[in-house]
């Protein structure tokens, strides 16, 4: 069975012989005449008249240009091709994103604020690491891992989308939140390993030093990419909760980043430093390191042939054995 949508011909150059087909045609229809023998006659009085079957004489030649044309096509060699795909990664990337999760995180130089507007990036950002295997760990005045590493991205974005401030101690522990994403990534044996490392404060609690995580991290060539979220000067910072409808109250604060500590961290780990100031930046951040971490596929194509000139010789036998019986029989007497 011919399927179309996969369709081609081997030896394409054999069709440009078609185009002798109609001229075939246009001489026969010139020189029909002259294929048979005349008999002049004052007056063809008293004679039958010819029958239909001398009117339908011209099929042994469309016959006979059928066969020519099907051969031609079968010189053609036609095909279908079903291609088949398998894809292979080199053991893809391990990623832990460690997020700063203190209540600075809901200051509103970001829109809606910095927290909302990193969850909407960093969904974004594992729904284009399909062959990658992604973890979260949260810190403020602690951290823990909320979803180990994992192949599975539904559970990390829903583990991203549900992130809110309050489930930790207060503070930034950048050194606890850096070791902890170590901690996940030191028995991985992917090809690379990866920690996206963002906070929007200065390291001010905690009982591991960021530069003792930092050396560890390196050790286990371990690459830390550093993001600071916050605008340069002052943002609304939540200060205190309403006591009468506990909603939070918002004060102008200037905004403070421990930059040299970031970059420190970046450095050390060979990695790189970013300043997200607002919305746009963020996601640029994020659009710049999933095209540095790239996990490399590689595709193999398998091609099935299923040759169908067969078929066509065939047509083109049948049609000369079948002008052959027509002018042996039917046709003889004009012949």
């Amino acid at each position: 069975m011919m399927n179309w949508n996969n369709f081609e011909f081997n030896n394409p150059a054999f069709l440009w012989l078609l185009i002798v087909i109609p001229f075939m045609a246009i001489w026969h229809f010139f020189m029909r005449k002259k294929d048979a023998a005349i008999l002049t006659m004052p007056s063809i009085k008293g004679f039958k008249t010819a029958s239909i079957l001398s009117k339908l004489k011209p099929i042994l030649y469309l016959l006979r240009l059928f066969a020519i044309a099907t051969i031609i096509i079968a010189f053609a060699r036609p095909r279908n091709v079903s291609v088949s795909k398998k894809t292979k990664s080199n053991r893809g990337i391990d990623i832990v994103m460690a997020i700063d999760v203190s209540a600075s995180m809901l200051a509103r130089d970001l829109k809606p604020n910095r927290l909302e507007a990193l969850k909407k990036v960093a969904i974004n950002f594992v729904d284009r690491r399909p062959n990658d295997r992604i973890g979260i760990v949260v810190y403020a005045g602690e951290s823990f891992t909320q979803t180990p590493i994992t192949s599975d991205k539904g559970i990390v974005k829903r583990t991203i989308s549900e992130l809110k401030w309050g489930q930790l101690e207060g503070g930034t522990a950048i050194g606890m939140g850096l070791g902890s994403a170590v901690n996940r990534l030191k028995e991985s044996t992917a090809k690379s390993k990866i920690i996206i490392l963002l906070t929007d404060g200065v390291n001010n609690t905690g009982n591991i030093d960021p530069r003792t995580a930092t050396e560890l991290a390196k050790e286990l060539e371990i690459k830390t990419y550093t993001i600071g979220i916050g605008t340069n000067g002052m943002a609304d910072f939540p200060w205190s909760k309403d006591p009468r409808t506990g909603k939070l109250q918002f004060r102008k604060q200037q905004v403070e980043i421990d930059e040299a500590l970031l970059k420190e961290i970046a450095s050390e780990t060979a990695g790189k430093y970013f300043r997200a100031t607002d919305n746009t930046s963020l996601k640029e951040i994020y659009d710049e390191i999933d095209s540095l971490e790239k996990t490399k596929i590689e595709e193999f194509k398998y091609y099935n042939y299923q040759e169908k000139y067969r078929i066509f010789v065939f047509f083109s036998l049948g049609f000369l054995l079948f002008e052959f019986l027509l002018r042996n029989t039917i046709f003889k007497s004009f012949i």
